[in-house]
């Protein structure tokens, strides 16, 4: 099915104006949900409770509020709401140009893509073939749904990715935990950097990585489905590597190995559990039903 962009903006680069589209860069519908049932296998709906007279309160009767101390609250009407909301902008204004490194990726939010829209191949073009020369992404200012947004603005292969950022105020410092820093020996560097060299690769490949926990559950769901009980499995044991306490002995007895283990779901041959139970199960095995446990309650 083809995508379907989610808006049309309108990129400002100096005097240059470039008309984009924005599309998800991400799969959401992904995640395994299981709905709330009565014990007698029906939905449930959820309520909401006055804290004061214990009725249940409608949607239609309720209204806004801001906790200004502890119990006491100043309420807004709808259209005071509807003031304090940043108002929608198509245009998305470029105030920098940084190195495209220099964004820590702790500040990254949701991800999108962006698409030239009419009369906008050139100067979406000019734009991503400049940031991939020069090295550099560009920061951002957007309004949309009632806030205001930074994002950063990179190229990769084949176009922009349109990355929403975090505010300063919304990314704790690591200071908070106020960890201590140990002195480490030359000699556990030197292991410590064996052992790293040992297992080094020269980029990530996503493909090569599965989610082996979704995975066994939806097998799981398969078997309820057909019938069959689920059983928890036998913990495993740890692994008498992990009864080493000399940091130096773990480090050696670790180079040891025949490189790392192979990655948690690094499997470039078998193919994603979900498409197999959506698609039908391998010929040995009955078909699984459509199933239902994906919907949210």
């Amino acid at each position: 099915m083809a995508a379907r962009s989610l808006a049309s903006l309108s990129l400002s680069f100096g005097l240059v104006s470039i008309p984009v589209k924005l599309y998800t860069a991400t799969e959401a519908s992904s995640a395994i949900r299981f709905n709330l049932l009565s014990k007698e296998g029906s939905r449930v709906k959820q309520q909401y409770i006055s804290e004061q007279t214990q009725q249940v309160v409608d949607r239609t009767d309720m209204i806004k509020g801001y906790e200004f101390e502890k119990g006491r609250f100043v309420t807004f009407a709808p259209d005071e709401l509807k003031a304090l909301e940043e108002s929608a902008s198509h245009m998305v204004d470029i105030v920098a140009f940084i190195p495209e490194r220099s964004v820590d990726p702790l500040y990254y939010d949701k991800a999108y893509f962006i698409a030239p829209d009419k009369r906008g191949g050139k100067p979406y073009s000019l734009l991503r073939e400049a940031m991939s020369r020069t090295g550099r992404c560009a920061i951002a200012k957007w309004a949309a749904k009632g806030k205001s947004h930074i994002v950063q603005i990179r190229p990769i292969e084949g176009g922009l990715v349109f990355q929403q950022l975090l505010f300063a105020d919304e990314v704790r410092n690591i200071a908070e935990l106020h960890i201590e820093e140990a002195a480490v020996s030359d000699a556990e560097l030197k292991l410590a950097i064996q052992l790293i060299e040992q297992a080094s690769e020269e980029e990530y490949d996503p493909t090569q990585y599965q989610d082996e926990e979704k995975a066994r559950i939806l097998a799981a769901i398969d078997a309820k489905i057909a019938g069959k009980h689920i059983v928890a499995p036998e913990p495993v044991e740890a692994d008498a590597g992990g009864q080493v306490i000399d940091l130096m002995d773990a480090l050696r007895a670790s180079l040891s190995k025949k490189g790392m283990p192979a990655a948690k779901g690094k499997s470039a041959q078998t193919p994603p559990a979900r498409k197999s139970a959506r698609r039908g199960a391998a010929p040995s095995e009955p078909a699984p039903i459509r199933r239902t446990a994906k919907k949210s309650a």
